[in-house]
């Protein structure tokens, strides 16, 4: 559509990157942002706490950067490499890289529906990975900062495999609870450093195999070593980036990492007894590549690698990203269980290596999101996983705007479908869409779609006058005073990546903006009486929606999307003060509605969706591919009408459980009522002489108990013969 009248000046509009003419690449002499999110691994389809802890927060960080014109790139991808990945490959009969494949691909079709943007959506087993991973590895070596240590491992002689602490299990050596896991006991709370201190270990995958324990060498980083240096940058790096109290330090520079203190961080095994992974490199010494040879290295020094690595699939020129610290501000979103590989780990690799790497600017990290009155679960698939959301026929727009209301920055939240409804139904469409739609409305109807006001109107910033003459001055003044107060509130917040706060402030401008039209009674008859006044506040109300659709673009990009179609304008950058971009002359799009309401009559769709997404409840035999012992930790969760079906067969099925039950009980009642004199009187004999044998062994009574459980066995005997005798009785009548 044509007929546009906007202001010309430079910056207003948004850089849309053109993929076309090449990669994104940093500029030198400015600010350059690199995103990551923590690269969700491969073997498990993510749920809403995944998603909204990692990928989804990046992606609205990279937009709300590229809103400001500054050179954005995102990188994320499939984490492979790994036991569990190996582990799993092997239960389902395929390789691990067949594996991979089919979770990439659900992966990717999970934040494509999420609209999530990556800049490039890698993974980690490609030849670029192994290239970087290895020269890494090397560099570490040749720098002195490995160490070989031979300890003993717990080993599957049914699998020939090194089993990881995950896929072992035994009795406690503290408390005798016979599940603890390789490397902690749930009851005790003890540690293990190995799960060969189990008494009787056994393979978690499959408990009649037989576990042995052999002895196994493997290259140890010295972060011992690397400690004193590791401290001195996250001290710089904390201030100069800001960051807040995470799982390692506080605002304050106070470490809290255990692993930190104390004695301080020990050498940390980076190979494991595998076939999947990189391949540990020869480093020039024979007899310490005899010793790694067919071992590789361990997914939690690979990883992070894989940052850069699948910026080297994005571009050759990857290294003018991640070797060029004085350009690049490099922020990383995870959940909080990560903090400590991403500001401690990576780090001291990157330290370690002696290369001048771009280093962490600003950790972005989150609590847990629960689901309901519980916890989301990749092992007993609790929760609404990403591959479900759809399933309620909701746009993304809405699951993004919930889901990041509720993001677990300073606490644990909860995901509640009866808080989602209330979202989309008394926020997003009673606020943002009542706004949007009834200007765009009142424009269409009222003016033949066109913006009102003087001819020749060059806009740009609204001075507000210092002291109003006229009721009406006075609305617009504390209408633009308002809007730049919270503008710059949201700048600050999203800078500081309070993804939440900006969202609530972003709702609050949008308020303001329903406020703006009620104060000044928005209505036919100020249309009629008061042209002037109505073209006016129509102006104003206009280019606060084209404010709007940049303030929720990292958001709700198609909402934006939404918005300016109605505005028939190009999408624009972040302002730093309210104006007046879109001009008198200037022809809207037709009014649309941005929201539709979700029917909740008596709590009804909220207990449907409760019951469609009940986790372990309702889908957890059903979904494919299992996980050991049968748990689902991944795969594809079935339709709503089958899992529905199964439900009812079910709940018919446990009816019929209940209905034995009483049957059982009702017969043992009949039989307790008909019983004689002479057997009750011999019952309690019986109990009495067992309690008195039971007392004797624990040292409680007196007596000699091999004689009194001989009177024990009489009794018994003799009850056995009455009951016999009677039942015998009974059959002849």
């Amino acid at each position: 559509m044509s007929n546009q009248n906007l202001r010309e000046a430079e910056g207003l509009l948004m850089e849309i990157h053109d993929p076309s003419q090449g990669p994104v690449l940093p500029r030198d002499g400015q600010r350059n942002v690199l995103i990551t999110s923590a690269l969700p691994y491969v073997n498990n389809v993510p749920h809403l706490g995944n998603i909204i802890g990692s990928t989804l927060s990046a992606d609205v960080f990279a937009r709300y950067s590229r809103t400001l014109n500054i050179p954005t790139l995102y990188i994320c991808g499939t984490d492979e490499y790994g036991t569990a990945t190996e582990t799993k490959a092997l239960e389902e009969g395929v390789t691990p890289m067949e594996l991979c494949t089919k979770f990439h691909k659900l992966h990717t079709e999970i934040y494509e529906w999420f609209e999530i943007g990556f800049d490039k959506w890698g993974r980690t087993s490609t030849e670029e990975h192994t290239k970087i991973t290895q020269d890494v590895y090397k560099k570490l070596h040749d720098n002195g900062l490995f160490r070989l240590e031979t300890a003993d491992q717990t080993y599957c002689e049914d699998d020939k495999l090194f089993l990881a602490d995950r896929f072992v299990e035994g009795t406690c050596p503290q408390c005798g609870y016979d599940d603890a896991r390789g490397d902690q006991c749930d009851k005790c709370s003890l540690t293990f450093s190995s799960p060969t201190s189990l008494i009787n270990p056994r393979c978690k995958r499959n408990k009649s195999h037989t576990v042995s324990v052999r002895p196994s060498t493997h290259a140890c980083v010295r972060l011992d070593l690397l400690q004193p240096r590791l401290e001195e940058w996250m001290q710089k790096a904390r201030v100069k980036g800001r960051w807040g109290t995470n799982a390692v330090i506080t605002e304050k520079g106070e470490i809290v990492e255990p692993r930190m203190l104390g004695e301080g961080l020990r050498p940390s095994a980076v190979t494991r007894d595998l076939k999947w992974g990189v391949e540990v490199p020869k480093v020039g010494d024979e007899e310490e590549n005899k010793a790694m040879e067919g071992k590789v290295i361990y997914v939690w020094f690979d990883a992070p690698i894989g940052y850069p690595s699948i910026t080297a699939t994005y571009t050759n020129q990857w290294e003018r990203w991640w070797k060029n610290p004085d350009n690049v501000e490099l922020y990383q979103f995870m959940g909080k269980d990560n903090v400590y590989f991403h500001t401690v780990l990576f780090p001291a690799m990157l330290i370690g290596t002696g290369e001048h790497w771009t280093m962490l600017h600003n950790i972005s990290s989150t609590q847990y999101l629960n689901y309901e009155d519980t916890k989301f679960s990749k092992s007993r698939n609790v929760g609404v996983f990403g591959n479900n959301a759809q399933q309620t026929g909701q746009p993304p727009s809405v699951w993004r705007y919930y889901l990041l209301s509720q993001r677990p920055e300073n606490s644990d939240s909860s995901f509640l479908w009866s808080k989602f409804i209330a979202a989309n139904n008394n926020e997003l469409l009673a606020n943002l869409g009542n706004f949007v739609n009834r200007v765009v409305k009142f424009v269409n109807a009222k003016y033949e779609s066109k913006v009102s006001g003087p001819t020749g109107f060059a806009g740009g910033e609204v001075t507000v006058e210092a002291s109003p003459s006229t009721p009406a001055a006075q609305l617009d003044a504390d209408f633009v005073n308002d809007i730049n107060t919270r503008l710059a509130e949201y700048r600050e917040q999203m800078d500081d990546t309070k993804l939440r706060s900006g969202l609530a402030t972003a709702m609050a401008l949008s308020a303001r903006g329903n406020q703006y039209l009620q104060d000044n009674s928005l209505d036919n008859a100020l249309f009629a009486n008061q042209p002037e006044r109505c073209g006016q506040v129509l102006l104003n109300a206009i280019n606060l929606i084209y404010l709007l659709s940049v303030v929720f673009h990292p958001f709700m990009p198609t909402t934006s999307e939404g918005i300016l179609r109605q505005l028939n304008a190009p999408a624009r950058s972040l302002p730093t003060k309210f104006s007046i971009d879109i001009l008198p002359g200037h022809s809207l799009g037709k009014a649309e509605y941005l929201f539709k309401k979700i029917e909740n009559v008596n709590g009804e769709q909220e207990k449907k969706w409760q019951k469609q997404f009940g986790g372990d409840s309702v889908v957890a035999d059903q979904v494919t591919p299992a996980g050991p012992n049968g748990h689902p930790e991944g795969g594809a969760v079935p339709k709503s009408a089958d899992v529905l079906a199964a439900e009812n067969k079910k709940v018919q099925h446990e009816a019929r459980k209940l209905q034995i039950a009483k049957d059982k009980k009702a017969a043992a009642a009949a039989a307790e009522k008909n019983k004689s004199p002479e057997e009750r009187e011999l019952e309690t004999k019986v109990e009495a002489q067992g309690k008195l044998v039971a007392a004797i062994k624990k040292g409680t009574a007196e007596g000699d108990a091999d004689k009194e459980l001989a009177v024990a066995k009489s009794l018994k005997g003799e009850l056995a013969d009455l009951r016999k005798k009677l039942k015998e009785t009974s059959i002849s009548l």
